[in-house]
């Protein structure tokens, strides 16, 4: 998998959202000013190229949906990222956001809280699945 560009990624953030659509609907979710039809267009088939958008074809008209997952996505992003920023420590990244946004020891502690639960709703899901 190959990390995205900006521009890359708000088009498949759309394509997460609304899960398939045409270039027009694409277009349509884009803030102002929006980017020329072609611009969509060419972003698309560039994501297509690179294994992430898939098509139906409707005689010369495509409508595009995702292939690769936007969890999929964000793992891998996250790994590279923190390979490239905090040496693959998540504890240091953690640290960095902690530091960052001036958190105090209850906000911390909310944080861990949220990480708590969400791993153990991970867990609870996968119990079920066996």
């Amino acid at each position: 998998m190959k990390e995205l560009t900006k521009a890359e990624e708000q088009v498949m953030q759309i394509l997460w959202q609304i899960r398939k659509g045409f270039v027009k609907d694409i277009l349509a979710k884009m803030d102002e000013p929006k980017p020329a039809y072609n611009t969509v267009s060419t972003i698309v088939r560039i994501l297509e190229k690179k294994g992430f958008v898939g098509y139906t074809a409707y005689g010369k008209t495509h409508e595009y949906y995702p292939l690769i997952d936007k969890k999929s996505y964000s793992s891998f992003f996250l790994k590279n990222f923190l390979g490239s920023y905090f040496g693959g420590s998540f504890p240091k990244l953690v640290s960095f956001f902690a530091q960052e946004n001036d958190m105090d020891l209850r906000e911390f502690e909310q944080l861990m809280k949220y990480v708590e639960d969400d791993l153990k709703e991970d867990e609870d899901l996968s119990e079920d699945k066996e």
